[in-house]
């Protein structure tokens, strides 16, 4: 949810104090105090607020609840293709970046958690260091990392190093990394609505920041420390769905999708944009002071212990120097989880970049929202003349032929054609005889405590017109 709030593209921080007269440690720690006797008040529910509606403990509670039931209803089903399905997270920093701290033993232990296989980083470059040399690369404890960066509006995964290149025009740097089989995503399209590039991978159809960016009610509150102090029993006794509340179905990016796919084939991806870098701590600094730091380490303020209960029972049998509180809004574990870019790489493959390069080229992909369930098993095919192709295809359209998905839950499924949508139905499965050529994806929601919400969204099958061969 919180994700890259201090990245290279944005200069303001969300943790620095509010403007205004000093709050009083006496303020600061009897407010808390009294604030936990109103947790379970629905004192954040104001429209203007965004989703902080989703962020009480009865809704909270709810919403686990909700994710249980789904895991215990899951059930596998046989698979139409027999692709090798691997989960991956694309767009992850380390401390090879300015604004995280995170180590790649931490990084992959979290990917291992929530079942990544595969981890392509995109670390802001640096004069220091050489993101394609330096980045993170190889097998580590079974899981593959790629090196990458996060770079001139693209998540870019060349095949060398690319320090002390000049990128020139979006199009000319494109042009550069693709040319010589790397692979180009633009990232954030929201600040890129109006490229137009062509030869390009694709397109982020879905970033954790840019979702959480337009919580305005949220970012107000996260400028202020006191808050999340406040707010600590929230996100620590439900981290995943706490981080979760956010979720808004990405319109203006499918939107900006379904008009590439259009133009040529173009693969979709999600954005995790996961640095662990929102949250704040508290470190006994001597006998009579504590100090308040952010999630990277920047002081925020200094409190007097005496006088304060909460403090010093925090303090207790604390030395100097020690950390006595913690609060991380954006763990890499919750923040790998929440969605992920799940891979069909072709039958019998081993783990390896080539084979993760030749999926995401041909759009053999789909994106899930993993913190409602564990989308392994969802496929999305086409069938005609007695073959079976999945996303990413390029076939021939014949009225004859048919559109097939299933999924491990019962879903809501949306069939979109042309950016339209022109079917829906109920179940594990589905089945659509078109009607049309053109790129058609499917979209699956489910039910979570009484809200429909994105659960999958699959890269598209493109049914060709004769004209478009």
């Amino acid at each position: 949810m919180i994700a890259g709030i201090s990245d290279n593209h944005r200069a303001s921080s969300v943790h620095q104090i509010p403007s205004g007269p000093p709050v009083s440690p006496f303020r600061l720690w009897s407010g808390f105090w009294i604030w936990l006797g109103l947790l379970a008040l629905p004192a954040l529910s104001r429209a203007e607020d965004g989703h902080l509606d989703r962020l009480t403990l009865p809704r909270l509670r709810e919403t686990q609840r909700a994710v249980r039931e789904l895991t215990d209803r899951r059930e596998m089903v046989q698979a139409f293709l027999p692709w090798r399905q691997v989960r991956a997270n694309l767009h992850v920093h380390s401390l090879l970046s300015h604004d995280s701290r995170g180590t790649v033993e931490e990084i992959v232990s979290a990917g291992k958690k929530v079942g990544t296989e595969v981890i392509l980083f995109t670390e802001h470059p640096s004069q220091e260091k050489d993101f394609f040399t330096d980045g993170h690369r190889g097998l580590r404890d079974g899981v593959l990392l790629i090196p990458g960066a996060e770079t001139e509006g693209f998540l870019c995964y060349p095949t060398q190093s690319l320090k002390g290149v000049k990128p020139g025009s979006p199009q000319d740097f494109a042009d550069l990394v693709c040319g010589r089989d790397g692979l180009m995503f633009v990232s954030h399209p929201e600040e890129r609505m109006d490229w137009k590039l062509t030869g390009i991978t694709g397109i982020e159809i879905y970033n954790t920041h840019a979702d959480f960016k337009d919580e305005a009610g949220l970012l107000k509150k996260l400028r202020n420390p006191l808050w999340l102090l406040q707010s600590a029993e929230l996100f620590q006794k439900y981290p995943q769905e706490a981080m979760s509340a956010l979720l808004d179905y990405p319109k203006a990016y499918l939107a900006k999708y379904d008009a590439l796919c259009l133009t040529h084939p173009h693969t979709g991806v999600a954005a995790n944009d996961a640095h662990q870098n929102v949250g704040l701590a508290i470190r006994r600094l001597d006998e009579t002071r504590v100090g308040v730091t952010d999630a990277l380490g920047k002081e925020l303020l200094t409190l007097e212990i005496p006088g304060n209960p909460i403090l010093e029972a925090l303090v207790r049998d604390k030395q100097a120097g020690e950390e006595v509180f913690a609060l991380r809004l954006d763990g890499y574990e919750h923040s790998l989880r929440h969605v992920g870019t799940h891979l069909l790489l072709a039958p019998g493959s081993e783990l390896t970049q080539e084979a993760v390069w030749d999926a995401l080229q041909a759009g053999r992909c789909y994106v899930a929202f993993d913190w409602l369930a564990d989308a392994a098993g969802f496929e999305f095919v086409v069938v005609s003349e007695k073959r079976t192709l999945p996303m990413g295809s390029q076939v021939p359209y014949r009225s004859e032929m048919t559109l097939k998905a299933q999924a491990p839950l019962s879903v809501s499924w949306r069939l979109f054609s042309r950016g339209k949508l022109v079917h829906q139905s109920e179940g594990r499965k589905f089945s659509y005889n078109p009607t049309a050529d053109g790129p058609h994806r499917i979209e699956a929601w489910l039910n979570i405590a009484g809200e429909l919400l994105p659960w999958i969204l699959s890269n598209p099958i493109y049914l060709e017109s004769d004209s478009s061969k």
